[in-house]
């Protein structure tokens, strides 16, 4: 079977740490046949380094190319051209988080054409431990209690580690642009707020989107959202999510820019078993996930086991499930649809937090 024709839209970090090195290791399942940035320096750097014929700094150019989907992951937001890449009728796969406000996925939404896959990049769901996790919580009686603690140190202490290139040729303009449609996009999410509230919200989409939609994945959607604190300058948050049969979730982002001490972890408590699963930094490679689970034998006798995880990086397979999704017509387990969902919840915590201050 041919491969999957793809171009590739955002050549920052996170295309040069993991979406192009994964592509090239499956190269019976996809051909990169074009990358696209802003900077024309960086563009042609990564096509060389990666070995991609086609580099250009227009999104329309690559679209007019022979390709069958586009991986986005350009610097937010990215509606625009996502709506521009649905619309030509291309497959498409799109880096967290999709966008920032309900207007901007519902256009998103609509633009995807019929037998398109447009599937959200989130790659946790796709990590072997939070699978393992997932089954031992799918197990369980009755869940009580969720804890969610995201310890969040500053991104370079990580990238540093890799050769990722960057050039300073940008278009004169563009991050400004950018940065009044970020602006722009949360206003319309939340209306006036205070800028900690702001922070905060930008925080959430752009960061602890992992924890939510790993919270939706193992859980399911909230009743609601209890209260929401935000501290000191809008840098950490803490919010109770309630469920039902009156589960609580404690879910807390902390800023720790100078402490290499990232953590995160989620907790699923029962009455008889705990289920811990622990992530390392999403810039991180050949590191696998942790999951422990703690219980009761039914002769009364506590345990604590920590099963060997089937190790799979979670950005190669989710590439390997968009694949599927293309060629196999494999239902779609992260759609761009549900993201919607994601959206709407960032939005109602912060709303739990302006609507307390006010």
């Amino acid at each position: 079977m041919n491969p999957v024709k793809i171009g590739v839209v955002g050549c920052g970090g996170i295309a040069q740490i993991h979406h192009l090195p994964w592509l090239m290791s499956l190269q019976e399942d996809f051909e990169v046949v074009a990358v696209c940035d802003l900077s024309a320096d960086l563009v042609k750097h990564v096509a060389g380094e990666f070995r991609v014929p086609m580099a250009v700094t227009d999104c329309r150019e690559l679209l007019a190319a022979d390709v069958d989907a586009v991986l986005l992951c350009p610097a937010d937001p990215k509606t625009e051209l996502a709506v521009t890449v649905l619309e030509a009728g291309k497959h498409v796969l799109i880096e967290k988080p999709l966008c920032y406000s309900l207007q901007e996925a519902d256009r998103i939404i609509a633009a995807v054409s019929p037998g398109a896959v447009a599937q959200m990049a989130y790659m946790k769901v796709y990590d072997p431990a939070f699978e393992l996790a997932r089954r031992e919580v799918g197990g369980m009686e009755e869940v009580t209690f969720v804890q969610v603690n995201h310890l969040h140190t500053e991104n370079r202490q990580h990238v540093q580690q890799f050769n990722v290139r960057r050039f300073d040729d940008f278009p004169p303009g563009a991050s400004r642009a950018m940065g009044e449609a970020r602006q722009a996009a949360a206003d319309q999410a939340l209306g006036s707020v205070s800028a900690e509230a702001k922070r905060a919200f930008f925080i959430l989409a752009n960061s602890m989107i992992h924890d939510l939609y790993g919270l939706r994945h193992m859980m399911g959607p909230p009743d609601g959202v209890v209260s929401t604190e935000i501290w000191p300058d809008g840098s950490s948050i803490t919010f109770v999510l309630a469920y039902p049969g009156g589960c609580r979730c404690v879910a807390s982002w902390v800023d720790l820019p100078d402490v290499w001490a990232f953590r995160e972890t989620l907790e699923v408590y029962a009455s008889d078993r705990r289920v811990m699963l622990s992530y390392p930094t999403g810039f991180a490679r050949g590191i696998p996930s942790e999951v422990t689970i703690h219980g009761i034998d039914a002769d009364g006798t506590s345990f604590s086991k920590r099963p060997v995880i089937e190790w799979e990086s979670p950005f190669r397979r989710e590439l390997r499930h968009f694949r599927d999704c293309i060629v196999e017509g494999v239902p779609c387990r992260t759609p761009v649809a549900a993201a919607r969902d994601d959206i709407a919840l960032i939005i109602d915590i912060i709303q739990a937090y302006t609507n307390r201050s006010s």
